[in-house]
């Protein structure tokens, strides 16, 4: 059978409990085989080999800063304050956005990313992925990765509360 349609691709990403509203553009990997981040800490990547926002399947990842060399905040340091049932909307190219409602926040050290947040397969989920202390710029920066992961919700009906 073949593969069934992606769905359209994200353009941009709320969490309106936290403050964040970011761009959303298409990433990879770089050279060394890692997720790729987009350069401006405004925006977040959409890991384009995995599932987008929207899919019935997998795991959609979104990544971004939380601050730059600069000393700029990123978008994504709002992650920082998320908290379990806070909403996410990913606005999407050409359809309705998709809204989910954030189960866990963890913080895990860089090499032990878990794999299924890249699973392709199983349930539908959004996974948020950001840089996490400790920084030490002799190790290259960010030891930690802050990983949330949101269910979908029913789309249509007034789920949001005002």
């Amino acid at each position: 059978a073949p593969p069934p349609a992606q769905a359209p691709p994200p353009r941009r990403v709320l969490l309106p409990d936290v403050g964040v509203d970011a761009r959303v553009a298409p990433v990879g990997v770089t050279d060394r085989g890692d997720l790729a981040v987009p350069d401006d800490p405004s925006v977040a990547g959409w890991y384009r080999y995995g599932p987008a926002p929207g899919s019935v399947a997998g795991s959609a990842v979104l990544v971004g800063h939380v601050d730059s060399d600069t000393g700029a905040i990123g978008e994504f340091a709002g992650l920082y304050d998320v908290r379990r049932g806070d909403r996410v909307e990913v606005r999407r190219a050409g359809a309705d956005p998709v809204r989910y409602r954030v189960l866990s926040r963890v913080t895990v050290p860089k090499e032990e990313l878990p794999p299924s947040a890249f699973r392709r397969t199983g349930v539908p989920v959004l996974t948020l992925i950001t840089c996490a202390p400790p920084f030490v710029p002799e190790r290259g920066g960010y030891l930690s990765n802050l990983v949330v992961t949101a269910e979908p919700v029913e789309s249509g009906r007034a789920q949001w509360p005002t």
